[in-house]
């Protein structure tokens, strides 16, 4: 952690001081704060440079001092060091707009005002902190941006087939292919489990992440009896996909024909509602193409084939009413 700051005056300075030491001694941040290595002659230009290189956040420390030398209206030889380090974080937001506006954090300390975030830091459209005291609750939102654990956080977002019930029932009273319902018969890779879609937990879903080889359609085949009028799910490529760059197909066969098919790819996942009235047997199919051979060509279970592109694929929650 680095704290760039200018040296207004002696009472500045010693508030600096201050604060440095609260964030390293009571929040246990590991910081850099230049008047503790004034203990030896040094190049405080190279000094500088490998902090603002290696810190993982900068604490911009707001005054009018540092934002008129920051913004380039001070002489060259005033404040020099300022002016230097300001110049680095002007390159930074260059290089990478976004991972800068999360690196650079402008700290107003009491006394001081908005006014003195320098101006390349857009103090009026992106976050400041506000430092009233030194105290956990007064650092508690620079600490929510550095450790990245607010005070609210994002709750997960639920499936939107409702929470599961008993085993094998959704809270709907429809019936979740994944665990209630025997399945006829299914690939080698195929498995039930959990598996997130976009953000989404669906604790029962049907789910391909093969190691090594994969069929080329993998499949899940189950009795319905024409006892069932509708299929719902989610489908879509699993948020820790190795390759996030795949598109899954996904088709629903009833009694051996094709009834829909649908893309899906990361981020972008499908909702998939399909009447399958008067139907004996559903058949849930998932592929990914560059484990094809021919198109639409299936092969029997058991028969794989070496590939670098495997499907990482899910029926989210598959369900039955």
């Amino acid at each position: 952690m680095f704290v760039t700051y200018a040296r207004d005056s002696p009472e500045h300075q010693k508030l600096v001081q201050r604060f440095a030491e609260f964030l390293r001694t009571r929040m246990g941040l590991d910081m850099r704060f230049d008047q503790w290595y004034e203990n030896k002659r040094r190049d405080w230009s190279l000094w500088a440079l490998e902090h603002l290189t290696a810190a993982e956040f900068i604490l911009v420390i707001a005054s009018p001092e540092y934002r008129r030398r920051a913004d380039g209206a001070a002489l060259p030889g005033e404040g020099r060091r300022a002016q230097f380090e300001a110049a680095m974080l002007r390159d930074d937001l260059v290089e990478d707009l976004h991972r800068a506006t999360e690196r650079i954090l402008p700290v107003i300390l009491p006394g001081q005002t908005i006014e003195g975030i320098p101006g390349f830091l857009n103090a009026h459209s992106t976050t400041s902190f506000r430092i009233d005291a030194f105290t956990e609750g007064g650092v508690s939102e620079l600490m929510a941006a550095i450790t990245g654990r607010g005070r609210f956080p994002l709750p997960e977002r639920g499936p939107w087939t409702g929470t599961t019930g008993a085993t094998g029932a959704a809270a709907n009273g429809s019936v979740l292919l994944a665990n209630g319902l025997p399945w006829l018969a299914s690939s080698t890779e195929i498995r039930s489990g959990r598996a997130r879609i976009d953000g989404v937990q669906y604790a029962d879903s049907v789910l391909v992440r093969p190691s090594g080889t994969a069929e080329i359609v993998s499949f899940v085949e189950i009795d319905l009896g024409a006892a069932y009028r509708r299929m719902t799910s989610v489908v879509g490529v699993l948020d820790d996909a190795a390759e996030p760059f795949q598109i899954g197909h996904f088709r629903v066969r009833l009694d051996g024909r094709p009834r829909s098919e649908y893309r899906a790819a990361l981020g972008k996942p499908r909702l998939v509602d399909v009447d399958v009235t008067g139907a004996l047997k559903l058949r849930l199919e998932m592929y990914r193409p560059g484990t094809r051979t021919s198109p639409g060509g299936t092969r029997p279970t058991g028969t794989g084939v070496r590939s670098s592109n495997l499907p990482e694929l899910a029926w989210g929650d598959p369900a039955l009413s």
